[in-house]
């Protein structure tokens, strides 16, 4: 490597250490002299065996999956130890590959790892892990750890110029934002092809000659995919709402016609009903629907899903309810459901193929204080109705 492409790569990699350390509290980068990063180990439970190449030895993987890589696979997907289910950064070889195989580019979020292995079977390949902080390929090159700094660390660290004689680099089209192909190329020689969207496209698009047909370079957004992305965001409330409830529950208690426990097993256990019937408004129906609600602003499905949920409601409570007390409640209620509602509904603006930050951020400035209004004056109704005679 020239004088002038090493003073430019330790540039960018200080760089990147700035942000780390900004963004972690803690250095990231070695004293001057020592090396960055060491190979990956060995001993990670996925880890199928090693390949000798003359950057050092390298972890060997296998296309197919074991049981604990499914199990890893769905307690992330429900948050549990969702931000330390990752792989060591670094260079990985698929089956046998040689120095002419292709060499693919990754998160170290294991499930991006695991879905790109799996859709190569009876492949050879090398895959380049990068330090993504346990974050997946799209989230991490908005985010800038799947970005041309890590990447061209990542090149150098790893020696993969030494280990394949071609320059060449499959990249994700999702993580395209991230990486400038131009300072990859001037930095280290290696072109930057952006492969599919999907991994499951790999196959084709490398038999095509790096060529991807229109459709792979679509990200769709089907019921199964928003359905998939369900769980993490509903267990993540749930947290808050094993607070909320129980308060719900005894204030329910308080004041009415009966005693405290007759009280609170009526209007304490209809509020806890009502607030698992938003959460499931905003946070599974609303993905489910989504296409079909009006409005394009989150938000605002939400809302909507939300007023539906508390007409349903009114309708099943109205029986039970009379009087200034009942009103209040209800109305109560037609406040509260849809802001809570919208809010879950606004937590999957990140996942969305048709929002942007701007627009994000535009949604929010007008939505989190009718949110916060709204339900505000919701809570207000509710608790004025458990003291009305």
């Amino acid at each position: 490597m020239s004088d002038e492409r090493s003073r430019e790569t330790q540039k960018i990699a200080d760089v990147s250490c700035s942000a780390a350390e900004e963004s972690v509290g803690g250095a990231c980068c070695p004293p001057e002299g020592e090396a960055q990063d060491s190979l990956p180990s060995l001993e990670q439970p996925f880890v199928a065996g090693a390949v000798e190449t003359p950057a050092g030895t390298v972890p060997q993987v296998s296309s197919s999956l074991v049981r604990a890589d499914r199990r890893g696979g769905i307690k992330s997907r429900w948050g549990v130890a969702r931000m330390h289910y990752t792989v060591d950064p670094g260079l990985y070889a698929l089956g046998n590959p040689d120095d002419k195989s292709p060499v693919m580019v990754s998160a170290n979020y294991k499930m991006s790892f695991d879905h790109l292995r799996v859709a190569l079977p009876g492949r050879d390949a090398w895959i380049l892990v990068l330090d993504t902080k346990g974050i997946n390929v799209w989230c991490a090159a908005g985010k800038g750890t799947f970005g041309t700094e890590e990447l061209v660390r990542r090149i150098e660290s790893s020696g993969l110029a030494q280990v394949v004689s071609h320059r060449e680099l499959i990249v994700p089209q999702l993580g395209a934002p991230g990486v400038a192909a131009h300072q990859v190329k001037k930095l280290f020689g290696f072109r930057v092809i952006y492969g599919p969207v999907l991994a499951r496209d790999l196959p084709a698009f490398i038999d095509a000659g790096f060529k991807a047909a229109p459709e792979m370079r679509l990200k769709t957004f089907t019921t199964r995919e928003r359905m998939e992305l369900v769980p993490i965001e509903v267990v993540l409330v749930l947290k808050w709402y094993a607070l909320i409830l129980p308060a719900f529950f005894f204030l329910g208690g308080l004041g009415g016609p009966a005693g405290y426990w007759a009280n609170a097993l009526n209007y304490g256990l209809f509020a806890v009903l009502a607030l698992l019937c938003a959460l499931a408004a905003g946070g599974v129906l609303t993905q489910l629907l989504l296409p079909w609600l009006p409005g394009r602003a989150f938000s605002l499905k939400g809302i909507s899903m939300g007023l539906i949920t508390a007409a349903v409601l009114a309708l099943f409570r109205a029986g039970s309810l009379s009087g200034l007390a009942g009103l209040f409640e209800i109305l109560g209620w037609f406040l509260l459901v849809p802001a809570f509602a919208a809010y879950m509904a606004m937590n999957f603006t990140g996942a969305s193929t048709y929002t942007s930050l701007s627009g994000v951020r535009r949604e929010m400035r007008w939505a989190v204080p009718l949110e916060i209004t709204t339900g505000g004056a919701g809570l207000c109704l509710w608790l004025v109705s458990r003291f009305i005679a």
